[in-house]
């Protein structure tokens, strides 16, 4: 017997909580590859290109092993926009802004992210939340934003710009993989083609990087080298499978409303 739609979104929701303990590590991590501008560890851009190459080719063993089927041609354009989100714009983005911010700042402003993802999906699949969800959007926006000014001296540094760049990057990923999910890509293939579709750039770029930057590679500590291995594995592969998983159960847009 198949399970209610009730108990889906259950499990949709303990599905989502598992990703985000997942994701939680990711923000201190980053920092503990990448290091500080005063100790910097491996190169930031360098980190970015690598774990999502490592990532893509799990995902091509991974799509093999299952016989994914190849996307249709409408899905193309949304695994290019979801992986130019949370393949390259917030790696990239989040691994640069660490090295200016603590990692508590920077994990105040990436609380955004949930509230950032909740109005890019209502705005992209056409949704009519109510006053309420808009007041609070503008006030938890506001708030945070505020914070971010008040720890800057009244205005807001490049490393928030930076943050800023990062949450709407994994917004629009978030939102895209949860329109392909519910176009019917299994969940778990959501973020396999994404990074599939991303390794022709970044596996050249990190090919490249590790003779460019031999030297801080070589140097890095090794606590910084187990914080990369978490961000390709778990970061930027397995923490996706739970979320796009629980993104399609749990919430309006595993409903055929958003196909």
């Amino acid at each position: 017997m198949p399970p209610t739609p009730e108990r889906r979104a259950r499990q949709g929701l303990w599905l989502g909580v598992a990703g985000v303990l997942m994701f939680a590590m990711t923000l201190p991590l980053t920092r503990l590859a990448g290091g500080t501008a005063e100790d910097p560890q491996l190169p930031p851009d360098w980190v970015a290109m690598a774990r999502a190459a490592v990532a893509g080719l799990l995902s091509a063993g991974y799509l093999l092993w299952v016989r994914a089927p190849w996307p249709q041609r409408r899905q193309w354009s949304l695994l290019a926009l979801g992986g130019g989100g949370v393949v390259f714009g917030f790696p990239l983005c989040l691994g640069w802004a660490v090295r200016e911010v603590e990692a508590v700042h920077a994990a105040v402003i990436t609380g955004l992210l949930p509230l950032s993802t909740a109005v890019i999906g209502a705005l992209w699949l056409r949704q009519r939340p109510s006053l309420g969800f808009w007041a609070c959007a503008l006030l938890g926006c506001a708030l945070v934003l505020g914070y971010a000014a008040w720890q800057g001296g009244g205005r807001l540094s490049g490393g928030d710009a930076l943050l800023l760049l990062a949450v709407l990057s994994a917004s629009t990923g978030y939102v895209a993989g949860a329109r392909l999910a519910a176009q019917g890509m299994p969940p778990e293939q959501v973020i396999c083609w994404m990074l599939l579709v991303c390794l022709p750039i970044d596996l050249p770029v990190a090919l490249l990087g590790l003779q460019a930057h031999a030297e801080a590679l070589a140097q890095a500590r090794a606590s910084s080298w187990a914080a990369f291995a978490y961000l390709a594995l778990v970061s930027m592969w397995l923490g996706f499978f739970a979320w796009y998983r629980a993104l399609a159960w749990g919430g309006r847009c595993g409903s055929a409303r958003c196909s």
